[in-house]
């Protein structure tokens, strides 16, 4: 286990630019909603030019070790300029101490995020700092800043509904391309760039699918806008420096969100958050809902307009609304939608509630209660979180996501086929494969499966493969790096009965079943014929499902005498 204590990193990226990066080697609390363990750090960026301008001091978790390092290179009262790829109130502390230390600073960002900024600081230190003694300087369009010696800043907006304060900003000198968000991955390396790329493509396909999959319509429309500044690196806020990899990375984007608009299914995702906490949970339902190839078009209500709310509704199959309580009421942006989907949405839509609160949680209840009233059904029991929400949480959302979203999947495939196997299906379902069950305990989160396309793959080292549908809670948990056991069934036994039946979300898979742990700490059924704890090594995308390569660390007959269970299947279109 990595146990290196978080850092700071300076290099010279190019020309009178520095990255200036806070480091973590394990996972932090603004990650705990991924589930990949690899690390993160926050990257800043500094071009010293005739004036200087600094880029997206980190959050919290870094304000006392980053401060420091631009104090010791005496950096920090030089600095005329702080640009905000996006703000939150995790990054509004680290500015409001940056803001006290050099009080000539100007902050310049997207008209949502200066707005933000100023509520945020007004929130937290009051406001008349916040309206009357912070400088700031608003981007409303595509505008440039000349900072001297050649680097001319241009700047872009790009709001996304997780992200409506964004902003990318391209420095013509250098041919850098700041895309704060975009292109990020959870990480944590030494190498400041991209070289031999390909190993990082997991973590940022991860970090796609976690942060921005849902936001297809409107990323594929802001890459081509980018695409439209000559850059030769991209330097995200999270993770390597593109360089090497960047043209086939864009590329890739482009693919995983065309993917995103070709399937037939869609749920809107309609929200707005005071801090943070129901967006987290509006992307960890999103993220079950696409698990089963369902498509979500998140709908942030402070910056959608009533007529795209209309529109996405209208061709969707189901909805879900999501909002704080703001003493005690529900947020006006909220309202509004609300008032949209009771005007325009069938009354036969399946719906969902869901929200975060600090001292109450009001707006849940009263959405929902409305709803009902209204003559729609809500498919699952509204989601209240008080305050941060936990990994048990999120995972809780992320299976209520799958079983709406297979909900939705059911009755579609009920309207467009038969039912009957076709000869190829019955074919491929004479493949037998042995029954296990695969496990897993990260924090306080356990999962489980049933599992029988299981093979092994390879001899040296000892190595198999396990086919995980990618609508499995569990598939979260099996990313490269991570361990798991495999419990290999005992034929005659009633365990594969138990993991047939339907578990709620968050329910615990292994309540009532005897087990103990592993080396590495995972659950393995002492009833079973024998277990092995693997690594997963790699990952194949296949489909419906992922095709998981791991090694085996360890493993035990438990039963000498015993015959491993295996499964007869009549067709290849089910288990």
């Amino acid at each position: 286990m990595i146990t290196k204590p978080r850092d700071m990193q300076v290099a010279p990226i190019g020309a009178e630019t520095l990255i200036v990066r806070g480091r973590s080697w394990k996972r932090l609390r603004f990650e705990i909603e991924y589930a990949r363990e690899r690390g993160t750090t926050a990257n800043s960026y500094l071009i010293q030019a005739d004036r200087v301008a600094l880029f997206d001091p980190p959050g919290a978790t870094f304000t006392e070790i980053f401060l420091p390092a631009l104090q010791a290179r005496q950096d920090l009262g030089k600095i005329d300029y702080v640009i905000l790829g996006h703000v939150n109130p995790n990054r509004v502390e680290t500015l409001h101490t940056l803001w006290q230390l050099a009080p000539h600073l100007t902050f310049i960002g997207s008209n949502p995020g200066i707005k933000a900024l100023q509520e945020i600081v007004a929130q937290k230190y009051g406001e008349t700092l916040a309206k009357q003694e912070l400088k700031t300087i608003v981007v409303r369009g595509e505008e440039t800043l000349d900072l001297g010696q050649g680097h001319e800043l241009s700047f872009i907006p790009t709001p996304i509904p997780r992200f409506p304060t964004a902003l990318c900003t391209f420095d013509r000198k250098t041919g850098i391309l700041f895309t704060d968000k975009l292109f990020s991955a959870h990480v944590c390396t030494d190498q400041i760039f991209d070289e031999g790329y390909l190993a990082y493509l997991p973590d940022r396909r991860y970090y796609f699918d976690c942060v921005l999959a849902q936001q297809s319509r409107q990323l594929l429309s802001i890459i081509d806008r980018l695409q439209q500044y000559p850059a030769q690196v991209y330097a995200p806020g999270h993770g390597p420096i593109l360089k090497y990899g960047l043209h086939s990375l864009v590329q890739s984007y482009r693919e995983w969100l065309q993917n995103q608009q070709q399937k037939n299914v869609t749920v809107a995702m309609i929200y707005a958050s005071a801090y943070g906490n129901t967006t987290t949970l509006a992307h960890a339902l999103a993220r079950g809902i696409e698990k089963v190839g369902v498509a979500v078009e998140l709908i942030n209500c402070e910056i959608a307009q009533p007529q795209e709310i209309r529109q996405i509704i209208e061709r969707s199959a189901g909805f879900l609304i999501g909002s704080p309580t703001l003493g005690g009421h529900i947020p006006t942006q909220v309202q509004t939608a609300l008032g949209i989907v009771l005007d325009c949405a069938p009354k036969s839509l399946p719906a969902g509630v869901f929200g975060s609160y600090g001292w109450s949680g009001e707006a849940v209840d009263v959405i929902a209660q409305k709803l009902k009233d209204a003559g729609y059904t809500l498919a699952f029991e509204p989601i209240k979180v008080k305050f941060t929400p936990t990994a048990a949480t999120l995972q809780f959302c992320e299976e209520t996501g799958i079983d709406f979203a297979q909900q939705l999947k059911e009755v579609r495939r009920i309207k467009d086929r038969s039912g009957y196997a076709t000869a190829i299906e019955q074919a491929v379902g004479r493949i037998v494969g042995s029954l296990c069950v695969v496990t897993v305990h990260k924090e306080d989160v356990t999962s489980a499966m049933l599992a029988s396309w299981v093979s092994q793959a390879s001899f040296s080292p000892p190595g198999l493969t396990v086919a995980v549908a990618k609508d499995r809670a569990i598939e979260t948990y099996l990313q490269e790096g991570d361990y798991f056991v495999l419990n290999i069934l005992e034929q005659g036994k009633k365990t594969e009965r138990y993991f047939l039946k339907t578990f709620a979300p968050g329910e615990d898979r292994l309540t009532n079943l005897p087990t103990t742990p592993s080396p590495q700490g995972n659950p393995i059924l002492t009833d079973s014929l024998a277990y092995i704890e693997c690594q997963v090594e790699q990952r194949m995308e296949c489909g419906d499902h992922w095709l998981v390569y791991a090694i085996a660390t360890s493993g035990k007959v438990l039963q000498d005498n015993s015959l491993t269970a295996v499964h007869h299947r009549k067709s290849g279109h089910h288990y």
